[in-house]
């Protein structure tokens, strides 16, 4: 963890009082499980924390930055800011994939790569960095990393995949398009679903995600990228 503080203190001069917090940040549940004599803490309760500060702050900068966006573009805005696939690209940014704690199974098997996780620890530090330091020292780190992006232009463009995939679909008329839930795993906190986007009664393709939304928009990217082959 030393290699980490310094690399926190150096590239954004945050430095935790409470080391406990920073390394239970980067503990995934699957070394707190290998571990379980050692009565290690995990961080899913710091992503929850985390998940709600995040919300809070970027909802509070889009408000003050875009007087005159209606509300649902801000919704869409903040819900491309804060999806788990740009939280994983944070993280990877900040070079914190290198620092996470895995099990060996979960190493063994891409999870130092994997979006969910990267994701998960991103909030998971802005749950101890919140904890350690207040909503302050949470909002001047994402002032470094994240809103540059944003004013930047990179979130402007919403690509709501569902509708891009609807109007691909339905440009010669009228074509039954159907989400499904074909899988619901892992415990009610970390629920991961399954969906297949079929289109009149043929299956396109399918996606994963951490909710019924997510899932659905994932799969109907993978079916636009299908179609976009002619495959």
């Amino acid at each position: 963890m030393k290699t980490l503080e310094d690399k926190l203190a150096n590239q954004f001069g945050i430095v935790f009082a409470d080391k406990k917090l920073l390394e239970t940040a980067f503990t995934h549940t699957s070394y707190a499980n290998e571990h379980r004599l050692l009565n290690i803490s995990h961080n899913e309760r710091l992503e929850f924390l985390g998940d709600a500060v995040l919300q809070l702050i970027i909802s509070r900068y889009l408000f003050l930055k875009y007087p005159h966006k209606a509300e649902g573009e801000l919704s869409k805005m903040r819900s491309m800011i804060v999806r788990e696939e740009s939280l994983a690209g944070f993280s990877k940014n900040c070079g914190f994939d290198h620092y996470i704690k895995l099990g060996k199974g979960e190493e063994r098997s891409g999870g130092r790569s994997r979006t969910t996780i990267l994701g998960d620890l991103f909030e998971a530090f802005l749950g101890a960095l919140f904890l350690d330091a207040g909503a302050e020292a949470v909002e001047s780190f994402l002032n470094q990393i994240m809103i540059p992006l944003v004013e930047a232009g990179d979130y402007d463009r919403v690509m709501d995949y569902k509708t891009a995939l609807q109007e691909l679909l339905q440009v010669d008329g009228d074509i039954l398009i159907d989400y499904q839930v074909v899988s619901e795993t892992g415990p009610a906190h970390e629920k991961n679903f399954e969906v297949a986007v079929s289109a009149n009664n043929d299956i396109l393709s399918k996606g994963n995600g951490k909710s019924k939304k997510i899932a659905e928009q994932e799969a109907a990217k993978k079916a636009l990228e299908k179609l976009q082959r002619g495959s």
